[in-house]
């Protein structure tokens, strides 16, 4: 592994474990050992990608793709990550990234390197990375309120909290590859020497085969699946009983479906995560097992509350939108755009000031009345939106 700086904190950390299993992929268990191997074989493989280059990684997690993202980070690139499964919709995000070069995963046997451009892209927050020598993660929203904002981070801050032990238990990597949230449990996981069991496809009964195959302790997902896995009753055909903690986040959890996952799986300990592409994840601990009150905080981040509204100062914050304005106040609070409530040390997320429906000059949260509905009999599930 001679191609891998010794000093590298994840070699040393790949070293520490290199027995272990690291990853579970189509059913195969792979060590630590071998990914410090891949890891160094594409670093020698990208060696005409220099450092500061914008790389596009398009691919889900996969051995081979897990091996090629620590080998850019090594080479100080900045990386923009993809979904594989959305390749049409990805390609106005390649003219927002101004990629140099674009890595399509296909399979593990099917690697495409794209060169795109003579020169670096010359965006300014491209330039205070590369003059930094640090590598740079870029990711976007989702575009489902116009187009898809590109948020670019220093990869560093971000990847500094995982220098910090912690425990770690088997876990299915539920999040997308090109979210934070995705990203966030692969680093996590890696870092403390744990098992990551690596998803094909989301459909519940899937998933609910591999806990129940894997012995998954901790499922990260969304209120969405875990509606979607009561709805179809995955959890009777294959037993999840090994899972310690299901993490939930991404969207507001409705009160109903949290108190029937209560009821069900009483032994589980359900905990609400808070986490933005802009910021990271913020460490989170809820009120209890039912309760959507949580509190928020941990080393590099700062809230508070101004007319109802959530906002953080966070050192692991992008430097900034490649194509928006942008969304700090003047004494770099970032606004997240969250209504919420504060009990003492506690909020609760209302949701999205965007989401907010006016009705006859009374403002209401289509949340708030999904939770009412969802009470009646005879319903499985409902969406509430302004017309």
């Amino acid at each position: 592994m001679s191609n891998w700086q010794s000093d590298s904190f994840w070699l040393t950390c790949f070293q520490k474990h290199a027995d272990r299993t690291a990853l579970i992929w189509h059913d195969q268990e792979f060590n630590y050992a071998y990914l410090a191997t891949e890891i160094s074989n594409w670093i020698e493989k990208l060696d005409n990608i220099e450092a500061g280059a914008v790389v596009g990684l398009e691919s889900d997690f996969s051995p081979q793709t897990i091996a090629i993202l620590f080998g850019l980070i090594e080479k100080n690139c900045i990386l923009a990550s993809f979904d594989m499964h959305f390749k049409e919709s990805n390609k106005a995000k390649y003219d927002i990234a101004q990629l140099d070069y674009l890595i399509q995963v296909n399979s593990e046997t099917q690697i495409e390197i794209q060169s795109f451009t003579s020169e670096h892209a010359k965006h300014e927050f491209f330039t205070t990375i590369r003059e930094r020598g640090n590598p740079g993660l870029l990711l976007f929203t989702s575009g489902s309120s116009g187009k898809p904002k590109g948020a670019l981070h220093d990869f560093s801050k971000l990847l500094e909290k995982f220098k910090t032990e912690r425990k770690s238990l088997r876990t299915v990597n539920f999040l997308l590859f090109d979210h934070w949230g995705g990203l966030n449990t692969l680093f996590h996981i890696l870092s403390n020497g744990g098992t990551l069991v690596v998803l094909e496809n989301r459909n519940p009964d899937y998933v609910c085969e591999l806990i129940f195959k894997h012995k998954v302790e901790l499922l990260p997902t969304s209120p969405t699946f875990l509606n979607m896995m009561l709805i179809s009753r995955a959890y009777q055909r294959f037993s999840i009983e090994s899972l310690k903690i299901i993490s939930y986040g991404a969207e507001p959890m409705p009160e109903g479906l949290l108190a029937n996952l209560n009821k069900l799986f009483p032994k589980i300990q359900f905990q609400q995560t808070y986490g933005l592409i802009e910021l990271g994840v913020v460490r989170s601990k809820s009120g209890s097992n039912g309760s959507l009150w949580f509190k928020i905080g941990g080393e590099g981040f700062s809230f508070r509350v101004v007319d109802g509204m959530l906002e953080i100062k966070a050192d692991s914050a992008k430097l900034g939108y490649l194509n928006a304005p942008s969304p700090f106040t003047e004494d770099g609070w970032f606004m997240t755009g969250d209504k919420v409530e504060v009990k003492g040390e506690y909020f609760r997320i209302l949701g999205r000031v965007s989401e907010l429906i006016n009705v006859g000059g009374e403002k209401v949260y289509p949340k708030e009345v999904e939770n009412v509905i969802m009470e009646v009999e005879g319903i499985e599930d409902v969406v509430v939106y302004g017309d």
